[in-house]
């Protein structure tokens, strides 16, 4: 078997960020970063709130890496974290950022434009 070119490599990878979904279309694959420092409670609950919102609206169409600054400070410079822990979206683009526990569903939903912003008083009436 032939190895592939960098350009197909290339083109492979992009692919491989799509994937099919129902009635054929395709779906963009997420990218998600979690930044923490170490095994702290709010990391946890963290990383347990973005897996459950994860399953519940992304349906497997996602990745989760977690990154652990105690282990690799140098990363924290790359996306500009400044606080953890700190969810970045980098796929689908742009980039988002929502710092915390991410224990408010609402507002993780909204910050990573899964669910459009609207008057949640008025929604709650």
């Amino acid at each position: 078997m032939a190895s592939k070119t960098p350009a197909q490599r290339k083109r492979s990878n992009q692919n491989s960020k799509r994937t099919t979904g129902e009635g054929g279309m395709n779906r963009p694959l997420w990218e998600l970063r979690l930044y923490v420092a170490g095994m702290t409670p709010a990391s946890v609950r963290a990383f347990d709130n973005l897996k459950r919102l994860c399953e519940e609206h992304l349906q497997g169409l996602y990745t989760i890496q977690v990154i652990d600054l105690l282990q690799r400070p140098a990363l924290a410079s790359g996306d500009q974290i400044v606080a953890v822990p700190t969810l970045v979206r980098r796929l689908p683009t742009p980039v988002k950022k929502i710092i915390g526990d991410l224990s408010n569903t609402e507002r993780v939903l909204v910050g990573l434009d899964l669910r459009p912003a609207g008057n949640s008083w008025a929604a709650a009436r």
